[in-house]
């Protein structure tokens, strides 16, 4: 299992100064970036479709975690594989086939993972917990920037980690991760961290070691 990891989101930068905001954080020992689909169906909110994301993928040097808000993501998960990205999660609410979803990312050569949003349990995952590589956990509700971490989050955490047990799956949260609660969520049981609204609201040099003096 992948130890402590933060990772960027690409839905808190800048998208008109992109490349300016996200290449520093090559050097600065960042290798994949988070990336939100989102349909306008399932969220609120519309954007990086897999066109898209195949443009961003060619310009930008990372591995690319695809985080899918969107409803039958079973449809765009090819167009995603071949556009080179290694790492996607759908949600278990926006889909009828979540094991036929999961068993198609890593049929396809893709990392595959599952996310929740703050409502729905985790036992919820107990019949496919063997397919995955890793769950996302929302902590807060999913398709907007810029929310407070839902403080109740890091009991689920906990409870998915002990769920999990033996497996070798990594836990990822998404939303409102800063440096005054990463260490709550890696105490609870976490451990790749997706930062957003943080991460590009100051110097990059700065945020990153903030985060990860707070993890120590």
């Amino acid at each position: 299992m992948v130890n402590n990891k933060i990772m960027p989101s690409l839905f808190g930068a800048d998208i008109g100064n992109l490349q300016k905001e996200v290449m520093p954080l090559k050097d600065l020992g960042i290798d994949i970036l988070h990336v939100d689909m989102m349909d306008g169906s399932f969220v609120p909110n519309i954007a990086f479709g897999p066109t898209q994301v195949a443009d961003l993928k060619r310009i930008l040097p990372f591995q690319f975690d695809v985080h899918m808000m969107v409803e039958n993501p079973e449809k765009f998960i090819p167009q995603l594989v071949d556009a080179g990205v290694e790492y996607i999660s759908i949600h278990e609410e926006a889909t009828a086939h979540l094991l036929r979803g999961i068993q198609l990312i890593k049929k396809l050569g893709a990392k595959a993972g599952v996310v929740l949003n703050p409502g729905t349990p985790v036992e919820s995952l107990s019949m496919v917990l063997d397919e995955i590589d890793y769950v996302l956990l929302m902590t807060v509700n999913p398709g907007l920037g810029g929310q407070a971490l839902y403080q109740p989050i890091y009991k689920k955490i906990t409870a998915l980690k002990e769920l999990i047990g033996e497996r070798e799956i990594n836990i990822q949260v998404d939303g409102g991760v800063n440096n005054e609660n990463i260490k709550a969520c890696a105490e609870a049981g976490a451990n790749w961290f997706v930062v957003g609204s943080y991460m590009f609201s100051g110097s990059a040099t700065d945020r990153i070691a903030t985060l990860e003096n707070a993890l120590k």
